[in-house]
């Protein structure tokens, strides 16, 4: 019989300033395997390569476009999502599509969902046969049981949100230390540390989050909490892309090289 993964242990990160995306990846990965540099890096390739697809002839009015990949408070495409996963051989399905029916008849099958909203991202994932939530805004991972999962995504789509499979072999051992991880705002829990914080925050399995409701005083939060290296690296992933070499990926550790040209902007 297999042992539990990485110990038995659950990583789960805090929110940090808008890096949800990171989040995500990285709770479904359950390891910090991305930083939000390198989903930078990966939004900056994607723009690059469409770019070259769509760019007309002698189009050079297409390259003054905005990132389709990354917006300027940092919110990341589903596309960024994906190629980020695609390193470690994960597929990402919409869970609406033909392709995901089981899931969507019996979700207990599967081992990992993302959700998003609007500028939110989190993952829902199995971890060593149980299930938990492991939303950035929860001060833990939060358990689901299994007959409460399948009602909770039926009330997330029910409120909007995106669904989104994913499939593959998932690490089953972090191979990165602590010292070699890109970010710094994640934490390992045992269930037993985990299930204490939430009831200590006075949280029980709550009703799916409705839509952001926007206002002036929620804008200007936001707009508080902007990280200024974050804001550098999505505005050097939004360089011209003619001076920039393209980025590449290393399968080995899921870390993203960067380029000397990047080297030079942070």
């Amino acid at each position: 019989m297999e042992g539990a993964s990485n110990g038995g242990m659950l990583y789960h990160e805090v929110q940090e300033s808008k890096l949800c995306a990171v989040h995500c990846v990285n709770t479904v990965l359950q390891g910090p395997f991305f930083s939000e540099i390198d989903l930078a890096a990966l939004a900056s390739d994607l723009d690059r390569r469409e770019r070259q697809v769509m760019m007309p002839q002698g189009g050079g009015d297409f390259l003054s476009q905005e990132s389709h990949n990354v917006s300027l408070d940092g919110d990341f495409s589903i596309q960024v999502l994906e190629k980020a996963l695609e390193v470690w051989d994960l597929q990402v399905i919409p869970l609406n599509s033909p392709v995901a029916e089981p899931a969507q008849i019996d979700p207990e099958l599967e081992n990992a969902f993302i959700c998003h909203l609007q500028d939110h991202w989190f993952c829902i994932r199995k971890v060593n046969g149980e299930w938990y939530n492991f939303d950035s805004l929860y001060a833990a991972p939060q358990h689901l049981s299994k007959f409460y999962l399948s009602a909770y995504l039926d009330s997330l789509k029910g409120f909007g949100w995106s669904i989104f499979l994913v499939r593959g072999n998932f690490p089953r051992e972090c191979p990165i230390s602590s010292s070699e991880a890109p970010s710094g705002y994640g934490q390992w829990l045992s269930p037993e540390d985990a299930e204490r914080i939430i009831k200590s925050c006075n949280t029980t399995q709550p009703p799916p989050p409705p839509p952001p409701q926007r206002s002036d005083q929620t804008d200007q939060t936001l707009a508080d909490m902007e990280d200024e290296d974050f804001n550098a690296a999505v505005a050097a992933s939004l360089m011209d892309f003619a001076a920039v070499t393209p980025q590449a990926v290393t399968p080995q550790t899921g870390e993203v090289a960067t380029s000397q040209a990047e080297k030079e902007t942070r």
